[in-house]
C-alpha cells in the first residue's frame, strides 16, 4: 500500500479571499506568501518553486520562476474567519459550522446544572462580580483570556490530582453544552491546585478565566486538547482510514487539535528541523499510511509581524520538504497547503483570511491544474479516496486529477 502525505504550511496564505472586505476589513490587501517572495527577491525556496508556488503567487523576482511541470491550485476556506484549529479540522473532512460568540457567564448555569448532573462536585468562585466554576476542587472552567474573547472555554486541570483522562471527560461534558467555536482541555503538575485560583482574571465586567501562563500548568507535565464546535472526529479522515486498516501519523501541532485515537501521534512539537526530520524517520520507517505534518514556526512569525524569521523558517520547511520528496516511489503522493494565512506585514498580528496553496507531488505526475477549490475538506476527501475509505463527512476528491 502506498504513502499519502500531507504537510500544512501554517498561516501561509497566497491572496485574500473574496468575502474579506465584508467580513475582515482589517485583512484587505493580505498575501502572506507573495509579499514575502517580493521582500526577499533575491533569496529562493527550491524545493517550494519546483512544486509550483511562483505559479500561484504569479510574482517576478530574480531568484525564483515558474516551473511549467508542477501540479498547483489553490484553496479556500471554508470556515469563518482563519483559525488554525478550525482549518485543520476542515482539512480532515469536518464542514464547518458557524460558532457563536459568547462570554461564559451566559453559559454558566447550562454548564454547572450538566456536571453536577453527572456527578462531579461543583462551585462557583467569584471575583469583580462574575463566576468561574471549580470542579472536583482541581479543575477550572471559564473564558480563555488568550484567545478572541468569548470564542473559547478553558477547561483547566492540575494534573497532580486528576488523570487528563478524567480532564479530559470533564472537558466533554462541556463542550456538549455550549456553542462556542472551541473548548480547551489541558492541564499541568502543579503543587497546589490553589494556583489555579490564585490565577484567575476578569477583563472589563464581562469575561473571567484562569490566566494559564500565570498559573504554572504550562511548566511541568503540560497536556491538551482541542475540542471544536461541530466537530464530530469519527466522520473525520483518521477514524475512516482506521476502519480499513490504514493507519494515521499526525506530527507537529496537528498532534495537538485533530483526534487520531489510533494512529501514532509526535505531540507538542515546534521545532521545524527535528519535525521534518521525524517525519522523513516516519516515512523511511512505513512503507504505508497516511501523514500529516505541520509547520508551526511559520504561523509563530506572522504573529510576530517578523518577516526575516518567516523566510528563516520557510528556508528549513524547504529543505525539509526536498528530503520527503526524495524518500517517495511513484505510489506515494505529497501535498502542500496551508490552513489560513498570517501576513507578516498587514498591520495587525492575527490570522489573515486568504487562499491557500495547493501543490501536489507525485513522481511522473506533470503539469496537473488542480483549479480552486471550494474547501480544505477537498483534501481528505482526495486522502479517503486515495485510500479505498468511506468519505469524510465533507469535500470533494480530486484523486481523478492526480492518478
Amino acid at each position: 500500500m502506498p504513502r499519502f502525505i500531507v504537510v500544512v504550511l501554517d498561516g501561509f496564505g497566497v491572496g485574500e479571499m473574496p468575502d474579506v472586505p465584508v467580513v475582515r476589513p482589517q485583512d484587505i490587501g493580505a498575501n502572506t506568501a507573495s509579499k514575502l517572495i517580493n521582500y526577499f527577491p533575491n533569496d529562493s525556496l527550491p524545493t517550494l518553486e519546483s512544486l509550483g508556488l511562483v505559479n500561484i503567487t504569479e510574482t517576478k523576482v530574480p531568484s525564483m520562476e515558474v516551473n511549467k511541470l508542477a501540479n498547483v491550485g489553490k484553496m479556500m476556506l471554508a470556515h469563518e474567519g482563519g483559525d488554525t484549529f478550525m482549518g485543520h479540522q476542515e482539512i480532515m473532512g469536518t464542514k464547518p459550522k458557524s460558532p457563536l460568540i459568547k462570554p461564559f457567564k451566559e453559559s454558566i448555569d447550562l454548564i454547572e446544572h450538566a456536571l453536577l448532573t453527572s456527578g462531579l462536585s461543583v462551585e462557583r468562585i467569584h471575583k469583580n462580580e462574575l463566576e468561574l466554576l471549580v470542579v472536583n476542587k482541581c479543575v477550572t472552567v471559564g473564558d480563555n483570556l488568550e484567545a478572541d474573547l468569548g470564542q473559547v472555554y478553558n477547561i483547566t486541570g492540575n494534573l497532580n490530582e486528576i488523570t487528563f483522562e478524567s480532564l479530559l471527560d470533564i472537558g466533554k461534558i462541556v463542550r456538549s453544552n455550549n456553542c462556542v467555536a472551541r473548548n480547551i482541555v489541558f492541564g499541568g503538575n502543579l503543587s497546589s491546585s490553589s494556583q489555579l485560583l490564585d490565577a484567575i482574571e476578569t477583563k472589563g465586567s464581562t469575561y473571567i478565566g484562569v490566566s494559564a501562563p500565570k498559573s504554572g500548568v504550562y511548566d511541568h507535565g503540560f497536556q491538551v486538547m482541542h475540542l471544536g464546535y461541530g466537530v464530530d472526529t469519527s466522520k473525520q479522515v483518521p477514524a475512516q482510514l482506521h476502519q480499513v486498516g490504514v493507519k494515521t501519523t499526525l506530527i507537529g501541532k496537528v498532534a495537538d487539535i485533530v483526534g487520531n485515537e489510533s494512529g501514532t501521534n509526535y505531540m507538542q512539537m515546534v521545532d521545524t528541523t527535528k519535525i521534518m526530520d521525524k517525519a522523513a524517520a516516519e516515512i523511511k520507517e512505513n512503507s504505508d499510511g497516511f501523514f500529516c505534518i505541520n509547520i508551526q514556526e511559520t504561523d509563530l512569525s506572522g504573529h510576530q509581524e517578523d518577516p526575516q524569521r518567516y523566510w528563516k523558517t520557510l528556508k528549513k520547511a524547504d529543505r525539509g520538504l526536498n528530503m520527503l520528496t526524495s524518500l517517495l516511489d511513484v505510489k506515494d503522493t505529497l501535498v502542500v497547503i496551508a490552513d489560513h494565512g498570517n501576513d507578516p506585514f498587514i498591520g495587525h498580528s492575527r490570522h489573515t483570511r486568504e487562499f491557500v496553496p495547493l501543490m501536489v507531488y507525485k513522481p511522473q505526475l506533470t503539469n496537473v491544474n488542480l483549479g480552486i477549490r471550494n474547501t480544505l475538506s477537498d483534501v481528505g476527501a482526495t486522502v479517503c479516496e486515495f485510500f479505498g475509505a468511506k468519505q469524510p463527512e465533507n469535500g470533494h476528491s480530486f484523486l481523478h486529477l492526480i492518478l
